[in-house]
């Protein structure tokens, strides 16, 4: 049996380049004033098999998640990590040519699929797995012209990828230093934690320090358009892991939420694509008494839901001239010790959204009534209300007992949980070794499985905050790739539906 497809597939695609003007404000700069055109076909050979997208302009709205990355590094306790199925879970800043910034202007090219487009080929994936530490390139020559980043965006279950520049990612990626996709919104907007290099600080310079501060910057990414927009002032800027992005048409916000242990007050750090500036507003904090450590962020009806996944969510509107925030707790029984599971939480739950409503998926500690390890999803039908709804349930010996999963055939244990499907949340994705395999978990049946790829971090410490379940907007969409291998566990579980 073959196991997923060869990489480095011959893609074929057809664009048209368009000339954009910006102007010099981030709100103008979703604007563009388009001009002449010029047509271009290129072939390339892509890491994995998908459409390679430059970007096409700026549309809609809707929700996306924010994955936290504390620290900028991996600091994953992988305790549990595998399980039989059977088993329990007992400087100075660096000046970035080319890109648009608050108070410059820069030429983009936006990309508009031609309609030459060969039809006959498979359409673009609606949605992608997309992976949060991105791959930086070398040279501005591996990208499109006149462009700040590109994306291969294969069908999941496998991974996209999205590349950027070196100006943008001065350093070299390791396992502790990376640049990371902080969110991924519908709107095509992405924001990216980047950092620039080491600080100009007054730290002794011995051997024996081995830390040392960097210099933090933020980038919105316009898929659409594929360009970068700067973040200025990045200095006001405290933890990445309780930052999020929010869009509506024309106009997005990133939002970051500072608060202190038994502080009453807490501050909500907006920048506004409309100002181009940040602004600090006070907002009663309701959780005084424990520290709150969101794991991601999640942009969902028209608010921002910080996700602690060991006890609770809040929620607030960061558009509202006076914004409050609003406690919804775990679902009756999920809440956790203060500091329980601390660094193992986001290989075991994840909150997302999917068929737009927020659900919480659960596999930590969690067994039916005959003690077998289960995974739960629940569901918060109104937004407005703390009510959680048990959608269903399955045991990992239920899932891997059927026809589809021995199949793959992959070990009996317990995988590491990936992300919810964003429009069909029967289906959740996980990874098991060097696959990613999706599930139907209310049929107890795998409906895909493929070898996946991630820049980082190792196979070892994956879990649900290095990837993205990101629906991407009609632009993204629209374009057509043709794949020259077919796939191997996926055609065989197809003939097992049949």
């Amino acid at each position: 049996m073959k196991f997923g497809p060869t990489y480095g597939h011959k893609i074929t695609v057809i664009v048209r380049l368009q000339k954009a003007t910006w102007a010099s404000r981030p709100n103008d700069q979703m604007k563009g004033v388009m001009g002449g055109s010029t047509s271009t076909t290129s072939t390339s050979s892509a890491s994995t098999s998908g459409t390679s997208i430059a970007g096409t302009g700026f549309t809609g709205a809707g929700g996306g998640m924010n994955v936290d990355g504390a620290g900028g590094g991996m600091n994953v306790d992988g305790a549990g990590a595998v399980m039989d199925v059977d088993e329990g879970f007992s400087g100075h800043a660096t000046t970035i040519p080319n890109l648009t910034t608050a108070t410059s202007q820069a030429a983009a090219f936006a990309h508009t699929p031609d309609l030459s487009l060969d039809m006959a080929s498979s359409a673009s994936p609606s949605w992608a797995i997309l992976g949060r530490v991105p791959r930086v390139t070398a040279a501005d020559a591996d990208l499109p012209p006149g462009t700040d980043l590109s994306l291969a965006l294969p069908h999941p279950p496998r991974v996209a990828l999205l590349t950027i520049p070196s100006r943008i990612f001065p350093g070299r990626t390791t396992a502790d230093s990376f640049p990371s996709v902080l969110a991924a919104d519908a709107s095509g907007l992405l924001l990216l934690k980047a950092d620039q290099g080491p600080a100009d600080t007054d730290l002794p310079r011995r051997k024996d320090f081995s830390w040392r501060p960097t210099v933090a910057d933020y980038f919105v990414l316009d898929a659409n358009t594929a360009s970068a927009f700067r973040l200025p002032d990045a200095k006001f800027i405290r933890r990445q892991g309780h930052r999020g992005l929010i869009a509506c048409p024309g106009h997005y916000v990133v939002a970051e939420l500072q608060m202190s242990v038994g502080d009453d007050t807490a501050d909500l750090l907006c920048f506004s694509s409309h100002t181009g500036e940040w602004v600090s507003k006070d907002v009663p904090y309701p959780l005084p008494s424990r520290p709150m450590s969101p794991n991601c962020v999640v942009s969902h009806a028209g608010s921002l839901w910080w996700v602690d996944l060991s006890w609770c969510l809040l929620a607030c509107d960061p558009f509202a001239h006076r914004p409050a925030l609003r406690v919804v707790p775990l679902p009756e029984g999920k809440a956790l010790k203060p500091k329980e599971a601390s660094g193992l939480l986001d290989k075991y739950r994840c909150v997302g959204v999917s068929a737009g409503k927020l659900r919480f998926v659960d596999m930590y500690r969690n067994r039916s009534g005959g003690g077998a390890a289960q995974i739960t999803v629940w569901t918060l039908a109104d937004p407005d209300s703390a009510k959680w709804t048990l959608e269903y349930e399955a045991t990992f010996g239920e899932i891997c007992d059927d026809a589809s999963y021995k199949a793959t055939g992959l070990p009996r244990k317990i995988p590491v949980l990936a992300l919810i499907h964003p429009t069909n949340p029967d289906v959740v994705y996980f990874f098991q070794d060097e696959h990613m395999v999706g599930v139907d978990v209310r049929a107890r049946k795998v409906v895909d499985c493929e070898v996946y790829e991630l820049v980082q971090p190792p196979r070892e410490n994956v879990s649900s905050r290095f990837v993205h379940a990101w629906q991407l907007p009609r632009a993204l969409c629209s374009g057509s790739a043709k794949e020259t291998e077919d796939d191997g566990v996926n055609d065989e579980l197809q003939q097992l539906r049949l």
